[in-house]
């Protein structure tokens, strides 16, 4: 393996970043090439844990010749988010300088095309230079995994429509409960915006093999050795089915019996409808009938009426909840996966 540490030059005098980037050279260049990436929302930690036992398993392959497909493995892809930090408390989700978040504005290919991607000495803001070069080191990948976690989630994964169900296998080998698939976007998140330069360059609009995705690795706090080796191998058991690595034993993988496989106009977005204190009544990865009792939110403690029930609008299961426990009226409260499509569903993404 190969470590390179490129820099990307801050906005003010004295002030670089660094971005770490590891190459293995696999032995068959028409096996397929992989880029993982991690931590793009600095403050999510469960994809750099797994490539913290991913990485090792994959050097071995390559001193061992079983290494086919080449890779590209960025485990801290946002070191400008890294270093955000207001009075000891982590800001790793939007950018301090700009109020955007990371994961948002990526270039993509306009209608002839055409993607523009900004220079490391262009005279923009570093973030916009940090999302240019991660789409380049991503480019003529055939597989592209950017890891993410919810505040408190099951596994589940963000795929494109057109790459379902033959995804299910990436599912699968990470023993994921549930997946959303989306077929337009919005906001040019990292996966939008590296599926549609995939498209783009699609031979005759030919998408099998190709793997854009958000993995979501559970919640925030789902952070220990145990869930991050389970990761690593079922992101190691994926890579030996997709041929990456040499594997004459490797078994298929099955997905869950009951996994949840729903279109994103199928997520229900609960919000709180007025600030207090959470206590919810369902945990993530239930079902969940319609009516049926959420949380409460404690405004008022003590008093008669002073709790707001929030209930089911629909069938559903229990994708994410809140991490923290204090909410405002209107914040994000828990994601479901509705039976039916949801009557505020839109394009785009699901939260800011």
């Amino acid at each position: 393996m190969k470590t390179e540490i490129e820099s990307i030059p801050g906005e003010t005098p004295g002030i670089a970043y660094e971005l770490i980037v590891h190459r293995l050279t696999g032995s068959d260049p028409s096996a397929p090439r992989v880029y993982i990436q991690a931590a793009l929302h600095a403050d999510e930690r469960p994809g750099v844990a797994a490539l913290h036992y991913l990485i090792p398993m994959l050097e071995k392959a390559e001193a061992e010749g079983r290494l086919l497909g080449s890779l590209t493995l960025v485990p801290h892809a946002n070191p400008i988010a890294a270093a955000q930090h207001l009075f000891s408390q982590h800001m790793g989700r939007f950018s301090s300088g700009t109020r955007i978040n990371f994961n948002r504005d990526f270039p993509i290919p306009d209608e002839r095309g055409v993607r523009t991607l900004h220079a490391a000495s262009s005279p923009v803001f570093a973030e916009l230079r940090l999302k240019s070069r991660l789409l380049e080191l991503a480019d003529n990948h055939p597989i592209v995994l950017d890891l993410h976690c919810d505040d408190e989630g099951v596994q589940y994964l963000y795929i494109p429509e057109q790459l379902w169900p033959e995804m299910s296998d990436l599912a699968a080998c990470l023993d994921a409960e549930a997946a959303v698939l989306w077929s337009a976007g919005s906001d040019c998140a990292f996966e939008e915006a590296a599926f549609a330069q995939m498209s783009a360059k699609a031979v005759n609009g030919n998408l099998s093999g190709l793997c854009a995705t958000t993995v979501e690795l559970r919640g925030q706090l789902d952070v220990d050795p145990a869930l991050a080796r389970k990761d690593a191998k079922g992101l190691y058991r994926f890579l030996k089915m997709r041929g990456v690595i040499a594997d004459e034993t490797a078994q298929p993988a099955q997905l869950r019996a009951d996994f949840v496989a729903k279109q994103i106009r199928n997520v229900e977005m609960v919000r709180a409808p007025v600030g207090g204190t959470i206590l919810f009544h369902v945990r993530t990865g239930e079902r969940v009938e319609a009516g049926q009792l959420l949380a409460e939110i404690v405004s008022r403690p003590g008093e008669a009426g002073g709790t707001v029930g929030v209930h089911a609008p629909q069938s559903a299961f229990v994708l994410t909840r809140r991490m923290r426990r204090f909410i405002r009226m209107g914040d994000d409260l828990l994601k479901l996966v509705g039976d039916s499509p949801s009557p505020s569903a839109h394009d785009g993404t699901l939260e800011d």
